[in-house]
């Protein structure tokens, strides 16, 4: 594992660790075939997204153990620790991926329950009588 980069990525509460080394373009998610891990499309094409954006689909063998979240938010941060992998690699690499904004973490999360309230947002049902 010479030309082996490591990277990290996050999306709201899911953590990826990412390995990207030059190969025939197998994705492998927590020990699993990417066609397995995810059988959604949009899913697929979210983590495909960097790859196609650099000319590197089917050039790279990546490795990825993720935790935490669901699976959109696993996605999320496996394109992320991608694309930071990728920038690793190549600068120019990092300027496609920068102006399409898959550097940038999406500090979005959930919003925690407030007392007196039913959620966030969300306050009881108001009585008059």
């Amino acid at each position: 594992m010479s030309n082996t980069v490591h990277a990290v990525g996050r999306r709201k509460t899911s953590v990826a660790r990412v390995y990207v080394k030059p190969g025939q373009g197998k994705i492998v998610i927590n020990k699993r075939e990417i066609d397995q891990y995810y059988i959604r499309a949009t899913s697929k094409m979210i983590i495909n997204q960097p790859l196609e954006l650099t000319g590197n689909e089917g050039k790279m063998d990546i490795l990825v153990n993720v935790t935490g979240g669901g699976l959109t938010g696993q996605a999320g941060a496996i394109r992320h620790a991608i694309s930071r992998a990728l920038a690793e690699l190549d600068p120019e690499n990092r300027k496609v991926l920068k102006a399409n904004g898959l550097i940038t973490r999406d500090a979005r999360k959930k919003e925690r329950k407030l007392y007196g309230q039913k959620g966030a947002r969300a306050r009881f049902q108001f009585s008059k009588r």
